[in-house]
């Protein structure tokens, strides 16, 4: 039976239309052609479960605290290529490298509960038999189960329809997530609701541990119900307490007359209390109109920005990259404003809505920028968050979950983060608040006794001018560590202090302007004039690890190689250190495989350059699969030849498609689709952490950016290309307003003034942006 017949209720006819068309039915991985022109419709939600993308297929509203998807048994949920269920759960995080949520996964069953172990009373399904669209998940279980997840922004709603049977089963497993479970409690509050509580820890190494609540509330009473403890089921137990071993509750249906379940499940990161009120709140509607909620929520994002043109695989992998760049940061505070705050105590926010999960390291090259055009008031309210943390907690983030500080990844990202936000007009009011906390985290170390490892490596930076690499230095704190990455941790301090320079320049701070614009051109510490790329140093200041810049040591997730062109604050710095234009040239061309790429885009991009999501070392090629590259194809900007980053850009994006393999790389919370979507656009952040944009040839004829009028008081920019294809793909002339437009980059003080950026596009390279002029600034 089909989906949308299966839907209920008053004008559910036509909701279901809207919300059904981009129904997923697999194995062809490929969402149903679009019935009525809902732009939801083209999104693919199981784009990038397969070949760690990391993504999930389940249901979700934009930057919503719950994330109801299916876990299958890979280390961070879902898998293409499994062909079990252990249980749905409740979050989720899209695209990350390492096991983390998965909290409270719940399965429907039928029979005797004997099994506590979702691994082996995990439920059998089929692709055929699956499907997915914005905000809704649905799947026919092999035991004769269907299982439907939609969501609110703090409640999962999920509706089971079962056979006949007096033994319908919903299993509630408080034990057992994705991540290192510490402790659990379950209570069967009455005949329709069950609360737990979750503490677990761990993101690729072990972290301090959080708790989530929550409460499910069921629409019938159950026949029975009970509770187990590792593997002992307790019928009619109401309360179940356990440590690291397995915890949970099972409610019991007699579905003989009515085969359907329905529930609705609210988190809260405070305390009970909290999760209650969110129930209250969110909870009490039918799983119909909740998944017509959730759809008309995703479609509210999606149509600010409408692209024309481009083929019909360009267009859904451009609209499900949009559809994933919303789905972090989340919700970190209840319906009451209260949240838990980084020093793990109750906070209310006032005025904002508080957000979690911090994938800066990332997410600070792409996905920041997106957001501050597209959803500028949230952009706002996270950036406030994160000042939040700094607050409560004394130090600026890293890679926050939760409540808590992981230490994944190394560099200094919450500054480019935060003086991006800064530099897009959305940090008014609190400018010199964030200006103090950037500088107390450049300038500082976050002390033994705290959580955060900040600049690890500051006290030597500071004195030295690099961050050394010690290699088998014992890591103090749990994460990563700078000392292991001392080249590329030298790099990012280097960017970030050119960002905060730019920043305390505006802000009239001239001694420190100063200051970090010197510490800015640090890059050059680990020049190795030798060899003519960058390299680690150790203690003594030595130059050590080979000598071969593809098989270098002390880059995090990468190579000398890859890392040459992370300066973005200084490129005309970085050219002359290689030799000049044409050195530069030559080695960008190299790195590329260039004149492959021209014979054969596509072919150079998947067999060239560096493939594998994990494959980050000994490599002298492009990685577009990981953020050290990401900005890397616009250095073409800065070196007079700007079509070749149009060459580049547009073979890296035959990567993406629209298939269960169809990420490049991690998503990691949108990074890789923010990419996909700006550089979609033709308009991409260059210089992450200030309000520079470059430009390149974008794949659609034209793209309606409908803009808040709050920060971009024109409302709207509309981007023209006509003509664009796979061959006319190079800018002959751009204008801004019907005024000549020579540069290769825009400024956000442009977008806010201009109404339409055009492009005349031809076969043949242009000397168009080639002018001594044209080339995005260095900072200063």
């Amino acid at each position: 039976m089909r989906w949308t017949q299966r839907l209920r209720g008053t004008g559910v006819a036509v909701a279901a239309a809207a919300l059904l068309g981009g129904a997923l039915t697999l194995p062809s991985a490929q969402a149903a052609p679009a019935a009525d022109g809902q732009l939801t419709d083209l999104v693919n939600p199981f784009i990038g479960t397969e070949n760690e993308g990391n993504t999930y297929p389940g249901a979700a509203v934009p930057f919503g605290m719950v994330q109801f998807s299916p876990d299958t048994g890979h280390n961070t949920g879902y898998d293409h290529s499994d062909t079990h269920i252990r249980g749905f759960s409740t979050v989720h995080l899209s695209g990350v490298g390492c096991g983390l949520g998965g909290d409270l996964p719940v399965l429907p069953t039928t029979g005797d509960v004997k099994e506590t172990d979702y691994a082996k009373y995990a439920a059998e399904f089929s692709h055929d038999d699956e499907e997915a669209s914005p905000g809704a998940y649905r799947v026919g279980l092999k035991s004769g189960i269907d299982a439907e997840l939609t969501a609110t922004e703090r409640t999962g709603v999920q509706r089971y329809t079962f056979p006949a049977t007096d033994k319908a089963n919903v299993l509630l497993n408080a034990g057992q997530s994705l991540h290192k479970t510490g402790s659990t409690e379950v209570e069967i509050l009455d005949s329709r609701t069950v609360r737990t509580a979750i503490t677990g820890s761990g993101f690729c190494q072990d972290t301090k541990p959080y708790t989530v609540y929550t409460i499910t509330r069921f629409d019938r009473p159950f026949t029975t119900s009970g509770t187990w403890k590792g593997g002992t089921v307790t019928e009619g137990s109401k309360e179940s307490s356990a440590g690291d071993e397995r915890n949970g509750a099972f409610v019991r249906f007699d579905t003989s007359r009515d085969r359907t379940v329905e529930a609705t499940t609210a988190l809260s990161y405070v305390d009970a209390k909290g999760a209650a009120l969110n129930l209250r709140a969110e909870g009490g509607r039918s799983y119909d109109r909740v998944a017509q909620a959730a759809q008309a929520a995703w479609e509210d994002r999606l149509d600010d920005v409408q692209a024309k043109g481009g083929s019909e695989t360009v267009r859904r992998t451009f609209y499900s990259s949009l559809y994933r760049s919303f789905l972090a940061p989340n919700i970190g505070s209840d319906v009451d404003g209260r949240y838990t705050g980084w020093d793990q105590k109750t906070h209310r926010a006032k005025g904002f809505t508080y957000y979690q999960n911090w994938s800066l390291w990332d997410t600070y090259r792409t996905q920041a920028q997106l957001l501050a055009l597209l959803a500028p008031h949230e952009s706002r309210d996270m950036a406030l968050s994160v000042l939040k943390i700094d607050e409560e907690s004394g130090w600026l983030p890293k890679w926050g979950y939760g409540t808590v500080e992981t230490n994944v990844m190394t560099g200094d990202p919450v500054t480019p983060f935060l003086t991006n936000a800064y530099q897009q007009g959305l940090l008014k009011g609190h400018e010199e608040e964030a200006y103090r906390a950037l500088k107390k985290n450049a300038d500082g170390v976050p002390p033994a006794d705290s959580a955060p490892v900040g600049r690890e490596a500051n006290k030597e930076y500071l004195s030295d001018g690099f961050a050394p690499f010690i290699k088998g230095r014992p890591h103090a704190k749990p994460g990563d560590s700078d000392y292991d990455h001392g080249a590329s941790a030298t790099l990012e301090y280097a960017l970030s202090d050119a960002m905060l320079g730019q920043m305390a320049r505006d802000l009239g701070h001239e001694d420190d302007a100063q200051r970090y614009a010197d510490r800015a051109e640090n890059y050059r510490k680990i020049f190795d004039g030798s060899t003519g790329f960058f390299r680690a140093r150790d203690a003594s200041g030595a130059f050590t690890g080979p000598a071969d810049p593809a098989k270098s040591e002390g880059f995090h997730e990468g190579t000398s190689w890859q890392y040459q062109w992370l300066v973005p604050q200084d490129l005309p710095g970085m050219v002359g250190l290689i030799g000049g234009k044409q050195a530069t040239n030559d080695r960008l061309d190299s790195f590329f495989a260039y004149e492959q790429l021209l014979k054969d885009p596509a072919k150079t991009a998947r067999e060239v350059w560096v493939n594998g999501p994990y494959d980050y070392y000994n490599a002298d090629k492009y990685n577009p699969q990981n953020e050290p590259d990401l900005i890397a194809p616009y250095t073409y900007l800065s070196t007079g030849q700007p079509w070749k980053t149009t060459d580049v850009v547009h073979a890296a994006l035959t990567l993406f498609t629209d298939t269960p393999t169809g990420m490049t790389g991690n998503d990691d919370l949108g990074t890789m689709s923010a990419w996909n979507v700006l550089s979609s656009i033709g308009v991409f952040p260059v210089q992450p952490g200030t309000d520079t944009w470059g430009l390149s040839t974008p794949v659609f004829e034209r793209v309606d950016l409908t803009l808040d009028r709050r920060y971009y008081p024109n409302g709207r920019l509309t981007v023209k290309a006509p003509g664009t294809s796979d061959t006319n793909r190079y800018i002959q002339s751009a204008s801004t307003d019907g005024a000549d437009y020579g540069k290769t980059y825009l400024t956000t003080d442009d977008i806010r003034d201009t109404r339409e950026l055009s492009f005349t596009v031809g076969d043949k390279p242009s000397a168009w942006g080639t002018s001594a002029d044209a080339a995005p600034p260095a900072l200063k």
